[in-house]
């Protein structure tokens, strides 16, 4: 299946009647996220073309609905190839409960993500993030740069090599919405944050994809968001990892929904990183046991 000529366009909540100029806090994202949700599971997907790039199948396709049209990302299950060190199959699911534990935490990180019958079999199906109409409002993010200390607003990652013995220090924003995913990472254990897993959207926002390598039981988080590691939390962070302890709880919404997704002893791992953060008060640095950074790191 060749790529289209031309990308589909438009988000999901640029067809949002319901919550369209209310995105003023918790419950206008609440509701935002519900309706694009709904439009998700049960609209007609429509397959366009196909990522190249991908190394599993990502199918660009559009979801029409009540009337409306959107596009979105289609990751069938059948298109994923096996990992040594996660279940065969899983991914899918790993994506959605990563949306999900996000969703709990309130900060509209990743885009709305379902688990879905498609043309191709069950896979997960995520909103399509158009990118802003200008390169001015496309926040950055990482960058590489001389010296052996980050200028302000940047945190240091460590040093890169770039071939004929020379380095460059690799840094990232000291951004807080950047910040907030490092502490989601840590919690649904992310094996692979890469840079090009940021993608910029509208008002200078920016939102997270690719998370199929996520929730292993053992501790897998390689990132390139290392540059608050054993610094304290924020406070806002602490009020939400105290949150979703709760609504990790056995008996909780959460907890039953992410059983549907991932085993018992990923979710009993899940409760502990969060409770390992809460008692620690501060962001994970490396263990030593596991590459730090992902490989290629965009």
């Amino acid at each position: 299946m060749s790529a289209p000529e031309r990308i589909p366009t438009g988000r999901l909540s640029a067809v949002q009647d319901a919550v369209e100029g209310t995105d003023t806090g918790p419950t206008a994202s609440e509701g935002a996220a519900t309706v694009a949700g709904d439009m998700l599971l049960e609209g007609e997907l429509t397959v366009r073309g196909r990522i190249q790039e991908a190394s599993n199948a990502v199918l660009y396709c559009t979801v029409a609905h009540d009337g409306h049209s959107a596009a979105c990302v289609y990751k069938p299950v059948a298109g994923e190839r096996p990992l040594w060190d996660f279940p065969d199959g899983t991914l899918a699911q790993r994506e959605v409960a990563a949306y999900e534990v996000s969703r709990a935490c309130g900060w509209d990180l990743i885009p709305p993500t379902v688990l879905r019958d498609g043309p191709y079999g069950t896979g997960m199906v995520q909103e399509w993030i158009d990118p802003p109409e200008s390169s001015d409002e496309v926040p950055e993010l990482l960058a590489l740069v001389e010296g052996e200390e980050p200028g302000p607003g940047w945190k240091a990652v460590g040093f890169a090599q770039l071939g004929e013995g020379r380095t460059a220090l690799l840094v990232h924003a000291d951004h807080p919405r950047l910040r907030r995913l490092a502490v989601l990472d840590a919690v649904i254990n992310n094996g692979d944050r890469k840079g090009g897993h940021l993608l910029p959207g509208a008002d200078g926002r920016f939102f997270a994809i690719d998370h199929g390598v996520t929730f292993n039981a053992e501790d897998k988080l390689r990132t390139l968001l290392w540059g608050w590691a054993g610094e304290p939390l924020t406070d806002e962070a602490l009020e939400v990892l105290r949150g979703l302890r709760e609504a990790l709880q056995e008996a909780a919404p959460l907890a039953a929904r992410l059983a549907e997704l991932i085993t018992d002893a990923e979710i009993e791992a899940l409760r502990a990183r969060v409770a390992g953060l809460l008692s620690s008060g501060r962001h994970p640095e490396p263990s030593g046991e596991w590459p730090a950074i992902p490989w290629p790191p965009v």
